[in-house]
């Protein structure tokens, strides 16, 4: 875990912001964070649409965290994207999440896909993924994990997690039954 964009937004310069070339969807949350991504993938790509999705972790391949249109990115991509830009990231010191996000980004631009759908890391304000400027946020739910990073309660975690909602952007939130969590994105 590493606290601040300053990686991310280095490496995201050095590839010329790459998620700047399609729309994306935002996900963060305690729980289903991966099965939510899964779903507004396929339903996207069965409406027509060229989809990218980005989640983690994977479970046996690494190449499960980056797919167009259900296809894992393919190996020759992986190896020659780290051949290829390892001497400007290398200085960078990013962390394997900042690269392999940055890394799907680049994919998906390359792909030239309609719509990614984007899984935060951990927390959400301070995560990796939050340097898009997303067309849809969603926050499946808020618990209890991470507190050593996000706080040690509920509206803490919340705020961390609300830290992916921009000026402008619709938001779905899954249902928050604590009013004191729910006082936090009102």
């Amino acid at each position: 875990y590493k606290e601040g964009l300053d990686n991310s937004l280095a490496l995201d310069a050095y590839f010329h912001h790459p998620h700047h070339h399609f729309k994306t969807i935002h996900v963060a949350g305690t729980n289903g964070k991966g099965s939510t991504c899964h779903l507004l993938a396929a339903i996207l790509q069965e409406s027509g649409y060229k989809v990218g999705l980005y989640t983690s972790p994977h479970l046996l391949d690494f190449r499960e965290r980056i797919r167009v249109n259900g296809k894992m990115i393919d190996k020759n991509y992986v190896v020659d994207f780290v051949e290829k830009h390892r001497a400007a990231f290398e200085p960078i010191k990013p962390s394997f999440f900042e690269l392999s996000m940055e890394m799907a980004f680049l994919y998906f631009a390359d792909c030239k896909v309609d719509v990614a759908v984007i899984e935060v890391g951990l927390g959400g304000r301070l995560d990796s993924t939050n340097i898009i400027s997303p067309d849809l946020c969603v926050i499946t739910n808020i618990g209890f994990d991470h507190m050593q990073y996000l706080g040690n309660t509920l509206p803490k975690i919340a705020a961390e997690k609300a830290g992916i909602i921009k000026a402008g952007v619709p938001v779905v939130i899954g249902e928050i039954e604590a009013e004191d969590v729910r006082s936090v994105f009102v």
